[in-house]
């Protein structure tokens, strides 16, 4: 019975893929974009076939006690106990064995996520503050080794630029609060924790512009805190580098220099409070000064 419950659910579920063009196909993930993102389907896929096995387990128990215990005009009433040893014992043991292998299976996956790659072809260090992000392009051949670095704010984000089928390693870094970096598209995220450098590697395997956000609740504009990734060929990258040299982004700045301003309400600081703040012309102002 249950071997036939399993099969089905696999059956039911086997259609599914991270590249298919219904959201119901890829059960409500985005198209993947990433070489890590079949790890996480894997895990996703998993999870899927194990609360249908669960639910049609338990939905099927439900409907066979109704009909085979239900009440007849002669029965009487059984016999009632104050406990039954090997349900609670199954009560017990079932929902361990459960949590023991998604937890055996997190853990892989995990860790297939954040393998390391020997020689990453690029290496780009990203710095999250509020609110906003920075993207620090390191030692790349079209700058001829020049930090390079393109630096947004939450009127006008930053935009980050990948070469498809090139590996990345991503250094996350933080000056103020925790923030989490996530293009949900990549199937990964990643906290950005001050005093902390966390980094993983990644290879782009699709072209396309996706949208980023901060995953941690960050302070007031947290929800402003976006980033556009392009996903673009070697020769568009190389040309975008070129680019933000000649515009004189150069070097590797730690943080932005207006984090701490908000489109229209320039007198709040990075977190959120209103200082000193006076009202002119239409605008909020800095009554303190700069």
């Amino acid at each position: 019975m249950k071997l036939a419950v399993v099969l089905f659910a696999a059956v039911v579920l086997s259609g599914c893929s991270p590249d298919a063009d219904s959201d119901l196909a890829r059960l409500a993930l985005p198209v993947g974009a990433s070489d890590r993102s079949q790890y996480i389907w894997e895990l996703w896929l998993g999870a899927w076939i194990a609360v249908l096995v669960i639910f049609l387990v338990v939905f099927g128990l439900i409907i066979y006690s109704m009909i085979r215990y239900r009440r007849r005009s002669d029965d009487e009433i059984p016999a009632q106990i104050r406990y039954n040893l090997p349900i609670e014992a199954l009560y017990t043991f079932a929902p361990v064995i459960v949590v023991a292998v998604f937890f055996f299976h997190t853990v892989t996956s995990q860790n297939d996520v954040l393998e390391r790659v020997d020689n990453p072809d690029h290496s780009i260090e990203v710095i999250g503050s509020q609110w906003q992000w920075a993207f620090n392009y390191i030692d790349e051949d079209a700058t001829d080794g020049e930090d390079v670095f393109d630096v947004g704010t939450p009127a006008q984000p930053a935009e980050l630029w990948l070469p498809v089928d090139e590996s990345v390693r991503f250094t996350l870094k933080s000056p103020d609060v925790i923030h989490s970096f996530w293009i949900p598209e990549f199937y990964f995220k990643l906290d950005v924790v001050p005093g902390k450098v966390n980094s993983f590697d990644m290879t782009p395997t699709r072209t396309g512009v996706f949208t980023g956000r901060c995953a941690e609740l960050c302070g007031l504009y947290h929800s402003r805190m976006i980033f556009k990734a392009h996903v673009v060929t070697r020769a568009e990258y190389d040309a975008h580098l070129a680019e933000l040299e000649k515009a004189g982004q150069t070097g590797r700045p730690q943080g932005a220099s207006d984090a701490d301003r908000i489109a229209g309400l320039e007198g709040k600081d990075k977190t959120g409070r209103v200082d000193e703040v006076q009202r002119g012309a239409g605008d909020y102002k800095d009554g303190a000064g700069d």
